[in-house]
């Protein structure tokens, strides 16, 4: 059996070409039943989302891996080989595994360490499982990958810092007021990184996120995202005292909140601290309003700082995360190795076996009839040499079973004594 994963990414890939390669969900799984009637299929998976294209195929030993690929994606996808070259990786066998386990650990993701791609993996999964392309062998290989996954997470730190300006400004803000239940947020304005800013606060324990823009329709369609509350544009400043973070994110050309605003806010609030979030371009609130106690600004050029920081950080855990890769693959392939060896074994045992009876069929009409004592010699001396001719092959069996190159060995027995062939 072989083992191929061919596939397009971020790294290997422009945008334009993934689109041409993707799968959309809705197609995966009549894509899935034409690739399973190509000649050699056994097992497949197939793997589609914003940032790759991946397709993993468990073949016929007599089959071509690659062509079965280029031709699927050259029907499927409607593109030519020579389209797809440039830009197609591929992975056998161990490589593959290790490809895999990567993969599922978010180390070959555009952003390391993000939780997505595993939750895309087990879709994937879940659709050629219920399609019937898998089985057995890529089966466990996968299921494998989940678990080594999971192993990433549970030892190194390489999911939990912020690596998103929005995820950021949440994770300074606890770093200032320690839980996050019962505060108050403030978005102005209503850009796309203050919402997900606010998203994050939300799922954090904010209780009530206050919004207000210069549209009103636009402030209303962005309080209802978090049941939240409109605060007129003309009237947000009084409001400010009550808010624990404000979040700033206008195209106003000019500062909408100065140092001498801020210094009454928080006169206002008898010094409780406030969080200013300021993610606009250019800056809508003043610089000097840092110089003030108890006020805790943070700009754009801050927030990815501290993204940059924890992107570092992320990219240490990456080097222990891929020595645990390393471990697990080898840990699989020799479990694969010694599943081999038992059959090939029992196999060729067997096959001498059956020689040895046809050999004494054979001969029997020229030796005449036998006395009991002459066929138990007989048989024993068959049998020990038989013995004899599997002690050797047998020895190196057993003796491969955990190296490197026990697969090799296994195959190279196989062909020399004809096993599996009719």
């Amino acid at each position: 059996m072989k083992l191929l994963l061919a596939g397009v990414n971020h790294k290997s890939a422009p945008v334009e070409v993934r689109e041409r390669l993707a799968f959309p969900e809705a197609a995966l799984s009549d894509a899935l039943e034409r690739l399973k009637r190509y000649a050699g299929f056994l097992e497949g998976l197939i793997l589609s989302t914003c940032n790759r294209v991946e397709i993993v195929v468990a073949s016929e030993e007599s089959s071509d891996p690659r062509s079965l690929v280029h031709g699927f994606l050259k029907e499927a996808r409607q593109v030519e080989p020579e389209f797809v070259k440039p830009y197609l990786y591929c992975y056998e066998d161990r490589e593959a595994i290790r490809h895999l386990f990567r993969v599922a650990a978010s180390l070959d993701s555009m952003v390391v360490g993000e939780p997505q791609i595993l939750g895309q993996l087990k879709e994937a999964y879940a659709a050629a499982k219920e399609c019937g392309a898998l089985s057995g062998f890529l089966d466990a290989v996968l299921t494998r990958a989940f678990s080594v996954a999971k192993r990433v997470r549970t030892e190194t730190e390489i999911g939990k810092s912020a690596v998103s300006v929005s995820f950021a400004a949440v994770e300074l803000a606890r770093e200032i007021f320690g839980s996050l239940s019962s505060k108050r947020v403030m978005i102005v304005g209503a850009g796309k990184m203050s919402e997900l800013a606010a998203r994050h606060l939300r799922r954090s324990g904010c209780c009530q996120i206050l919004v207000t823009n210069r549209t009103p329709e636009r402030a209303l369609e962005m309080a209802k995202l978090f049941d939240g509350k409109v605060v007129p544009y003309d009237r947000f400043l009084e409001s400010l005292p009550e808010v624990d973070i404000v979040i700033t994110s206008t195209g106003a050309p000019h500062y909408i909140l100065t140092r001498d605003q801020v210094r009454k806010v928080i006169e206002a609030r008898r010094n409780k601290p406030v969080f200013l979030i300021d993610i606009a371009v250019p800056r809508n609130i003043e610089p000097e309003v840092n110089r003030l106690d108890n006020v805790f600004l943070y700009d754009i050029d801050d927030l990815q700082e501290v993204v940059a920081a924890n992107l570092r950080g992320r990219l240490k855990e990456a080097e222990q995360a891929e020595e645990i890769i390393d471990e697990e693959v080898e840990r699989l392939m020799h479990r694969l190795r010694a599943r081999h060896v038992v059959p090939t074994i029992v196999s060729l045992q067997e096959q001498l076996e059956q020689i040895r009876l046809a050999e004494l069929e054979r001969v029997r009409s020229k030796l005449g009839p036998l006395t009991p004592q002459q066929e138990e010699a007989v048989t024993a001396l068959t049998r020990g040499i038989i013995n004899k001719i599997a002690h050797g092959p047998i020895a190196e069996l057993r003796r491969h079973a955990g190296d490197p190159d026990g697969l090799h060995v296994i195959d190279v027995i196989r062909k020399v004594f004809r096993l599996g062939e009719n």
